[in-house]
């Protein structure tokens, strides 16, 4: 039988492959690959053998129909990290958490172990990136050293496993961070894919054999991404990412993936001298300090996993002295912008081509629906004809090529939560029925986006609305 040959793995995606190249073809980096010659261990101790056969043994088929119940949960005492989690931690499951450097990652987990440590739940911190002292110093500065947490200075995968196994079992494992583990099976340098993947794996395998809960603590790339290969984000139960931007004080925990609980639900943080501090209203932290009646400015009334979020959304639409006018976004996809824009332009009748156009979703939120597409709308023609938008209205909408207003799923709970603080009105889809009383809120209802247009329009100064407005207006 010929002798297998090595393989290459990817530094930066993970990818394999049998012969080695200069550039990875799944993500496009050049010089990534390693060589990995090590055979991979097999589950019985041994290691795999291209002339040997292994019998499986035979195990019991069971049909869908049957007992069910919830999976138990440890909640942490942290409103807001439970319900992103789905309710608390799962005994067994695995989390891994990422975020930028310094985004507050360490001080959300050592709140979250201080809180079950000192709820009488055993707690071990392993930090691989600091010292004890270092960990220490940043417990007393958030007034948590007094929580019994279990704390270690290890990046030995093996020396950690069986650590861990010693005395009570505990309840939460938090691993700081992921990407400096190593394991001695393993034969690769510190910090390669090859062994992320099996530190990851370890660690994993003793999570699930003991019934702890583990968090593993990832890096993310310049693009956002954790780094290390994609498969430890499929091995894990949960991906969670922790966003926030250094001008704001609030920080974001997002769940992308979630066995056990909702996916792409939020929870809202606030960074203070003390650590970080829950906010039950994202909705009223958002708003806070909105400027005065301006035009480019709309209130848009958003989802976030199963949670409303009310976020202001900026537009700036001036007349370029470029050949090619600018297109900058804050907090939305720069895709969805041209979409809307080139809509305006074919069904609205505005003229954009020669102005540069510059949009912000107010206070660092970065709104991914496709229910912002009316707000951003407004927005856009509000500036573009100096027309001031209503401040006590809000907007959602999907907007399709066709220049049509489809109607958004979880219109009720948007309209409820912005009458809690304190809307009037809200401007919708003409279609759909799922809202309701209104929540007490005037609707107004468009079909198309020439009926935005023409709203708004009417609302703007006269001069201005000549000379900048819809081609209808400027002919006259």
């Amino acid at each position: 039988m010929a002798k297998r040959g090595p393989t290459y793995h990817c530094q930066a995606c993970g990818a394999v492959y049998h012969r080695w190249q200069g550039k990875c073809d799944a993500c496009g980096t050049w010089s990534s690959l390693v060589e990995d010659a090590a055979t991979a261990p097999v589950p019985g101790g041994g290691r795999a053998s291209g002339n040997s056969r292994v019998r499986g043994r035979v195990f019991a088929l069971e049909t869908l129909k049957g007992d069910t119940q919830d999976a138990p949960r440890i909640t942490s005492g942290i409103g807001e990290l439970d319900r992103v989690t789905g309710g608390g931690f799962v005994p067994g499951s695995v989390l891994l958490i990422g975020g930028d450097p310094g985004i507050g990652k360490s001080t959300l987990l050592m709140q979250a172990c201080a809180a079950l440590a000192l709820a009488g739940q055993r707690v071990v911190y392993v930090s691989g990136e600091e010292s004890t002292g270092q960990v220490r110093l940043r417990a007393e500065r958030m007034g948590l050293a007094e929580a019994p947490v279990d704390l270690a200075a290890e990046t030995n995968v093996e020396d950690i496993v069986a650590t861990l196994s010693e005395g009570r079992r505990p309840a939460l494992v938090v691993i700081d961070s992921i990407q400096t583990m190593w394991s001695g099976e393993v034969e690769s340098a510190p910090g390669t894919v090859t062994q992320v993947r099996g530190s990851a794996q370890a660690l994993i395998r003793y999570a699930k054999t003991s019934g702890v809960c583990l968090i593993l603590v990832g890096h993310v790339t310049k693009d956002g991404q954790i780094a290390g290969p994609r498969v430890v984000e499929h091995m894990v139960d949960a991906v969670l990412s922790f966003e926030g931007e250094g001008a704001h004080s609030f920080r974001i925990l997002r769940g992308q993936k979630n066995r056990f609980g909702p996916t792409d639900e939020i929870g809202v943080f606030e960074m203070t001298g003390k650590g970080l501090s829950e906010v039950t209203n994202p909705s009223a932290l958002f708003l806070a300090g909105r400027d005065q009646p301006a035009p480019g400015a709309a209130v848009f009334a958003g989802i976030e996993g199963t949670r409303p979020v009310l976020v202001e959304i900026q537009a700036l639409v001036a007349p370029t002295a470029l050949g090619t006018p600018r297109r900058a976004v804050v907090g939305w996809e720069n895709s969805r912008l041209a979409m809307v824009l080139a809509v305006l332009e074919t069904h609205g009748g505005l003229r954009l081509g020669q102005h540069d156009v510059y949009l912000n979703v107010a206070g660092g939120l970065r709104v991914n629906e496709p229910a912002a597409d009316i707000a951003v709308a407004a927005a856009l023609v509000s500036s573009l004809t100096g027309a001031i938008l209503p401040q006590e209205a809000v907007y959602f909408g999907e907007v399709a090529l066709s220049g049509s207003v489809r109607p958004v799923s979880v219109t009720a709970a948007r309209l409820r939560e912005a009458a809690k603080l304190g809307f009037e009105a809200a401007m919708m889809p003409a279609g759909g029925n799922d809202h309701g009383d209104g929540g007490g809120l005037n609707l107004r209802r468009f079909g198309h986006v020439t009926e935005l247009v023409a709203d708004i329009a009417a609302r703007a100064p006269r001069r201005d609305v000549k000379s900048r407005g819809p081609k209808g207006d400027a002919e006259d």
